[in-house]
Parts: structure tokens; C-alpha cells; sequence
């Protein structure tokens, strides 16, 4: 590698590593070699090494490279201060320091400017090179360096030499300043046996053009570094421009220093330009955590001030919110272009390239070698070839129109080492190509944007994961239960916790009553929606035991005092009977409900208190209210009413106020209620909304029969059935319903134990069929077979109901059957 290298230096202008110091006035420059492995040990350390830092080769391999190299301090600011062995400083604090390079943190050549003394030698001004190494080897990092003092001691009659002398080491740079480009065109290949005419006249363009230095690292390959330490302090340039003001109201010759300040400058503000355009794009995007916006910033931050035309394709999985196996991708993987930004007519690109399109990319394309390489991929131009080759991807499309003869750059979106997806920059034919400096920049811009978009990946995925979780929890009740319509509203507190312990829940209950239940754990995020799910969970379960409401409390307390004694919660539980038109209800902790008569009148219920669920001890009482047809009632969590600073009681005034505007719907009051609420500031927590319309049944619609322990009875109630439905006019329903009331009469009849078995009809949205007894020992399902006497019973009525349970009641069972009605 050292002979490689040395290989291609400048014939005339640099000189073998261990060339001897004398050969400097002859326009030969030592150079020093040092390899650097991934364990950051030397483990090549030329002659030039030896002879620059005045240790052997024997000495250097196999030692850390920072013991070696200048890696730390700074340079001195008067110039005469001596600083030790091992120590460097970056000429105005641009650029990075050499021990970023060899720790890792750099993926990208760099270059900078050490001082330093060896031992027994004078203090050395030291140029140094690194640029990292990609393959299978143990080799990561090539470092170069030269002594600054050799380059300035050597012959300045020639400016081309001067200008290598004054920037290079390694590496062949031209400066904007220098006097005539053809001459200096055509002097290139004498200088570089290796460069062609055509090569060096492309160079010396840009180099005008851009008005930075192009370095050549081989005959192939540019390498994109922009030395910095050629650029000297910003106060050392300000007291020069001083002196020169000074001078010049004197009316005194200008200094030369003052002179040579304009092209450093020059240089100063390209490097200076380029940082101030990736601060501007660091702060236009990752504005917000929403993935679709954070997309469109990424694609507008870079049109047109970098380039004309910017389209952003993403995992399939990135666009999903999704997690995705790590590695790297293949031909099989799909990429969404998820935005497209550019200069050109409006139109011309959608036809053809449509944002939303997701594709595969084949191996030999850039954009493969870029999503797999994870490297940016610079073509110059691309040319009718590529064009082609580019274009045959899109079928029954022609995108050569758009993309040839333009110049393109393809970055990776990378975060954590993983590619989440790339962009395309191209630039108009007209306008300057992308250069290895572009590279650089593309490079930085593209590694800002993926950390942003990842974050917004996050945030997404884990949005989706708590919505999920959420809807897991909370219930979808229907519309519609046995005399009452329902309607429910449910708020996240904070758009990043969308997790939280707020509850509803209605549960059908034997006599065509409903169980309606708001609650609400306190604390926030997953740990609360757990302790919510359980109490959810045991609330359904004992309402389907029929148990009393301040029952049911006291039990759902002992099971919070079981799971533990972490978390607190306050419940609501309602019991509505719409055939005795009742309402029966216990609270714990929680704030009362509003009752809203049909004449439009509004109350808060007065109910007992009670402590909240898990502190265990207290007694919970029920209250049982008298309601009407029409009438509503209306339960929610604090979260709607309580806010931060303010009474509660203008919030339950509100509620109150809110919950009597009329509404053509139940969600539409609902939504009244919510805007009216909602829109005041400093509202943190969840909110639970429930309203219940309490239809009620008519006693019309209801029948109801007593029958004895008597085997003929039987008969009697499927006589009974048959006619009551042709009295409503559902004889449609008489044949399955009289077998079914047949099947559970009969198993009635055989089980109790005294008391009379009592049949009853309730013709509301179905038709609902209920069967009671003194038995406590709930029926099952049981697979009959052909010669068994028993089991067909609940067998026959599974098939024909449309739904069917079975509830213990607090004097033995209920086993009920509904059927749809007929369609009018």
C-alpha cells in the first residue's frame, strides 16, 4: 500500500517515503505512511514515518495509533510556544480532529494540520491526510502526513508547484488563483504522466467553476476531502485586515499577508456556505413526529438550492410504522417512493414516476449499490446507456426523457446502521455536476434526515402499538341493547401517550336489563391500561353473575387489593331496568352522573361517594332513581371535567349545561358535550364518555307466564308462546319459538326445586325469551349422541337462536334465547 501510494504522487513534486531531507530543494517531499487496523493499532509504518515522527518501525507496529500520532491540544497562538510530542490543533477550529478518525466516529476522508516537537529534532509543522478503508481486511484507516516547513522552503518561482507545496501532500490540488487555465491545463499531464488532456481540462473547469481544490488521490478515483488548514483563524485574518485598513489611511503599501487573505476566503466561504446550508435543513425538518409530514421536509429542504430534482423512497415497512429484520436488503426488497420534489414544469413528473408506486431494484443499478453499500453513489452524468438501463424498470413508461445527460447523486437514509431508505438528487444538464464535495454534503444531509425520519418510524410504530392496545381494551358496544340506545366517546390525554386507564362498558343482563360501567385508573401509559384491562375484565364477569351493583364493588375492590396495592381506580356502575323503568347505582370515588329528563332538564345525581377501588374496608351503597322513556344518562371521567387550576364544579356546571342542549342524535350530543369541554386549555388526562338514552319497554310489549312443577305444563306455555306472537304479529317466529320455549321449560320443570318456573316475552328490537328457576347449577352444552335420551335441548336452541345465555340469578338461573325479528 505504501509503494502504491507513493506511486502516485506528482513526479517532480513528491518523493518516496524515505526519501533524504536534501532532496526537498530539488522539489522532492517526504511523505509518511501509517496504516491503521480496526483494533486502532499501526500496523504499517513506512520509512517516511520514521524520519517525519522520529520513531522506528520497529517501535510503531503493533502500538496504538494515538500514542503515535498527533491526536490531542492545540496550536499556540503566537506561534513560538512549543507544543509536546502528540499533540495537534486545526488551524480557526474547522474541521475534524484527527482522532475522530481513528476511533471510528469518521466514515469520510479528512485532513488537518498538527504542530509538534520531536525528540531531538526542531518543531515540525505537520500536514496530515485520513481516509478510512473499506474491505474484508483488518485495515481501517490510511493516514498520510507531510512536513508543511520542506513545502514552504521549496522553490516558489513555480506557481504550480507553489500551489502543491501550499495544499497537498498526498494528494494534487489546484487553487482558483492561479494565472491562466489553458496553460495550466495543458502543464497538468506533464506534472501527472497519468492524466489525460481531456482529464485535465475538466479539472482545471471545476476548479474555476467552484472555486475550491479538486484533489487526486490516484489515476482513478477523487478523493473528496477539503483541506481546512489552509484557512487561518478568523482572529488572525481580522488583524491582518486591520493592519491593511490601517495601512491603506496611511497611504502605505498593503501588506501581501492582506492580499492572501482574498483566495483563503474564498475557500472559507465554500466551506462556511455548506455548513450554514446544513444548519438550514437541520432546522426545516423533524418539525414534527408525523411520518408523512417528515418525509415532505426531508424532499423540499434540499429543491433547489442542492438540486432540481430530490425523490425519496422508503422501506415498505418504514411507510407501514412496522419493525423489519435487520440486514441488508435484496433485489426482493419493496421501496414506496413516498415524495418527489423538482424544478420542472408542473406535471411532468407525475404520469410517470407517481408518488405511492412501490418497487424492487436490481443489482447492477446504483440505487442497489447505494441501499446495500449504505454509501452514497455519485454519477457525473448519466448516459444514454444508463439511461436505458435505468428505464427499463418502469414498464410501459419512458423515464430517459427525464433523467439522461443530468447528473446523480443517490444518498442512503440510514439511522443505526440501518437503511431505511435513499434519495435520488438529480441536477438539470445545464447546471454544474455533483462533485465528491457534493458527496460529502449529500452524505451529512442524508445521515441528518434518516435519524429524523427513524425517530418519526419510532413514533409512528409506537403510536399504532398503543392505538392497538387501546381498542384491544375498550369495548365496541353496540348501538342498541334491550330498551336503551348508547353512544361513547373516548379522548387520549396527550398525543405521545395515547395509553391510558380510562373505561366504558355495557353488559346484558337477564330481564332485559344493562349494565353500563365507567371507570377510570389513576396514573397514565401501559402499567394503568394493564390494571384497567383486569378490572375491565372482572367488572364483565361478575355483571354476568347478576350481582347487586354495590356488590359487585365491593368485590371488584377485593380483587384490586389482590393484584396489589400500586395502582387506584374509581368506578361508576349502573344497572337499567327498562320494563320497571329503574335505575340502580353504586359509585366509587368516582364524580356522580347527570341525569337529562325528556323534558330538557338536567341534574347532577346525588349518590354516596364511597372510596375509590383498592382502598379496601369501606362499604358502597346503591341508590335506586325512578326514570322515563327519554330520558338520558350521562357518565364520564374527570379527565372531561377537571382542569388543572380550576373548581371541578365549573366543570360539572358545564356538564350539566352541555348535556341539555338538544341533539338531533345520540352522537351528536355526544359531540356537544365533547366541544363544549374539550376546548378549554390545560386538559392532561384521558377522557371516557358514556350517555345511555333510556328508551324503556312498554308493558304492551311484554308477557309473562307462571308455571308449576307439572310435566303438562309444558303444553300450556307453547300454546301460550304461539298465541302471544300472533297477537304481535310475529307468527312468523311461532315454530322456533315454540320449540325452543319447549326444550327449556321441560328442562325447568325437571330441575327446581318448589318454586314456580316463570316464563317471560319481551318484544323489543328482538324478540327476547327468558326461562327462571330455583336451579343454581348452570346447563351446558353437551355433544348428544344418537342414542342418548338427554342433551339435545340446549343443541336444538343454539341452532335456532340468534343469540342465547345462561346467567345465575340471586334465586337460581335464568337461561334465555332472542330472535331476530321480521323485517317490516
Amino acid at each position: 500500500m505504501d509503494r502504491g501510494t507513493e506511486r502516485g504522487m506528482p513526479a517532480g513534486h513528491m518523493a518516496a517515503a524515505g526519501a533524504p531531507a536534501g532532496d526537498v530543494a530539488a522539489g522532492r517531499v517526504p511523505l509518511a505512511v501509517v496504516v491503521v487496523d480496526r483494533d486502532g493499532l499501526v500496523s504499517h509504518w513506512s520509512t517516511g514515518a520514521r524520519r517525519l515522527f522520529g520513531t522506528g518501525k520497529q517501535e510503531a507496529i503493533g502500538r496504538p495509533a494515538v500514542d503515535l500520532l498527533p491526536v490531542s491540544g492545540a496550536l499556540p497562538d503566537d506561534g513560538d510556544d512549543e507544543v509536546p510530542y502528540g499533540s495537534w490543533g486545526g488551524d480557526d477550529g474547522l474541521g475534524p480532529g484527527l482522532e475522530s478518525s481513528l476511533d471510528g466516529r469518521l466514515s469520510y476522508p479528512a485532513a488537518g494540520r498538527a504542530r509538534l516537537t520531536v525528540p531531538g529534532q526542531d518543531r515540525l509543522d505537520v500536514l496530515w491526510w485520513a481516509y478510512p478503508l473499506v474491505g474484508p481486511g483488518r485495515e481501517r484507516l490510511l493516514v498520510l502526513a507531510a512536513d508543511a516547513g520542506a513545502l514552504r522552503r521549496a522553490d516558489h518561482d513555480d506557481p504550480v508547484q507553489t500551489a502543491a507545496f501550499e495544499r497537498i501532500a498526498p494528494a494534487f490540488a489546484l487553487h482558483t488563483d492561479f494565472p491562466g487555465a489553458e496553460d495550466l491545463a495543458r502543464r497538468l499531464p506533464d506534472i501527472l504522466p497519468s492524466m489525460s488532456v481531456g482529464e485535465s481540462a475538466r479539472i482545471v473547469a471545476q476548479v474555476l467553476e467552484l472555486g475550491y481544490p479538486v484533489l487526486e488521490f490516484s489515476q482513478n478515483d477523487r478523493v473528496p476531502v477539503t483541506p481546512d488548514w489552509g484557512v487561518p483563524r478568523r482572529a488572525e485574518r481580522r488583524a491582518r485586515r486591520e493592519r491593511a485598513a490601517l495601512a491603506a489611511a496611511q497611504g502605505l503599501p498593503v501588506p501581501e499577508e492582506a492580499a492572501d487573505d482574498e483566495g483563503e476566503d474564498l475557500e472559507y466561504a465554500a466551506v462556511r456556505e455548506r455548513l450554514e446550508f446544513l444548519n438550514e435543513v437541520s432546522g426545516r425538518i423533524g418539525t414534527s413526529l408525523d411520518l408523512a409530514r417528515t418525509i415532505v421536509e426531508v424532499s423540499r429542504a434540499v429543491v433547489p438550492r442542492f438540486t432540481d430534482v430530490a425523490g425519496t423512497y422508503l422501506r415498505e415497512q418504514v411507510v407501514a410504522g412496522e419493525g423489519f429484520p435487520e440486514g441488508v436488503p435484496d433485489t426482493t426488497t419493496m421501496w414506496h417512493r413516498v415524495a418527489l420534489e423538482h424544478t420542472d414544469e408542473p406535471g411532468r413528473w407525475d404520469d410517470v414516476v407517481p408518488v405511492g408506486e412501490a418497487m424492487p431494484f436490481p443489482a447492477h443499478t446504483p440505487f442497489f449499490q447505494c441501499m446495500t453499500s449504505g454509501e452514497p453513489v455519485l454519477v457525473p452524468r448519466i448516459s444514454t446507456e444508463m439511461g436505458h438501463a435505468i428505464a427499463s424498470q418502469f414498464e410501459k413508461r419512458d423515464i430517459r426523457p427525464l433523467i439522461t445527460h443530468r447528473s446523480m447523486l443517490v444518498v442512503p437514509l440510514k439511522a443505526r446502521n440501518v437503511v431505511l431508505g435513499f434519495m435520488i438528487l438529480l441536477r438539470h444538464p445545464e447546471r454544474a455536476e455533483f462533485n465528491d464535495m457534493d458527496r460529502v454534503t449529500g452524505a451529512e444531509l442524508a445521515a441528518r434526515a434518516g435519524l429524523v425520519l427513524d425517530n418519526a418510524r419510532m413514533y409512528t410504530y409506537q403510536e399504532s402499538v398503543a392505538e392497538t392496545l387501546q381498542d384491544s381494551m375498550l369495548p365496541h358496544i353496540p348501538a342498541r341493547m334491550a330498551g336503551c340506545d348508547i353512544a361513547t366517546r373516548y379522548l387520549p390525554g396527550t398525543l405521545l401517550g395515547r395509553v391510558g386507564g380510562d373505561w366504558f362498558d355495557s353488559v346484558k343482563l337477564p330481564g332485559a336489563r344493562t349494565a353500563l360501567v365507567v371507570g377510570d385508573v389513576m396514573g397514565h401509559g401501559l402499567n394503568s391500561a394493564a390494571m384497567m384491562g383486569q378490572l375491565r375484565t372482572a367488572v364483565q364477569t361478575m355483571a354476568a353473575l347478576d350481582l347487586p351493583p354495590a356488590q359487585l364493588l365491593r368485590n371488584l375492590d377485593d380483587l384490586a387489593q389482590r393484584l396489589g396495592d400500586t395502582y387506584l381506580a374509581t368506578c361508576l356502575y349502573a344497572v337499567y331496568d327498562p320494563i320497571a323503568g329503574e335505575l340502580s347505582l353504586a359509585n366509587a370515588g368516582h364524580i356522580p352522573p347527570v341525569l337529562v329528563r325528556a323534558d330538557g332538564r338536567s341534574e347532577l345525581l346525588e349518590l354516596p361517594t364511597g372510596a375509590p377501588i383498592g382502598v379496601g374496608g369501606v362499604p358502597f351503597e346503591a341508590v335506586r332513581v325512578r326514570v322515563r322513556p327519554g330520558d338520558r344518562l350521562v357518565m364520564c371521567t374527570d379527565g372531561l371535567v377537571e382542569v388543572r387550576g380550576e373548581d371541578i364544579g365549573v366543570g360539572l356546571a358545564t356538564l350539566c349545561e352541555s348535556a341539555a342542549h338538544p341533539a338531533a342524535s345520540m352522537d351528536d350530543a355526544c359531540d356537544t358535550i365533547i366541544r363544549a369541554l374539550n376546548t378549554r386549555g390545560g386538559r392532561k388526562d384521558d377522557v371516557a364518555l358514556l350517555m345511555a338514552r333510556l328508551n324503556g319497554i312498554e308493558p304492551d310489549d311484554v308477557a309473562e307466564w307462571r308455571l308449576a312443577r307439572d310435566p303438562a305444563e309444558v303444553g300450556r306455555a307453547r300454546a301460550a308462546v304461539r298465541e302471544q306472537l300472533h297477537t304481535w304479529g310475529l307468527a312468523r317466529l311461532a315454530d322456533p319459538a315454540e320449540l325452543m320455549v319447549s326444550e327449556l321449560v321441560t328442562n325447568a320443570v325437571r330441575h327446581s326445586h318448589g318454586r314456580p318456573v316463570e316464563l317471560r316475552l319481551v318484544r323489543g328490537d328482538t324478540l327476547l325469551c327468558e326461562v327462571d328457576d330455583d336451579d343454581h347449577e348452570l346447563p351446558t352444552l353437551l355433544s348428544a349422541g344418537p342414542g342418548d335420551e338427554s342433551g339435545r335441548g340446549l343443541r336444538v336452541v343454539s341452532t335456532l337462536a340468534r343469540e342465547w345465555g345462561t346467567s345465575r340469578t340471586a334465586g337460581g338461573k335464568t337461561v334465555w334465547f332472542e330472535l331476530s325479528l321480521p323485517r317490516r
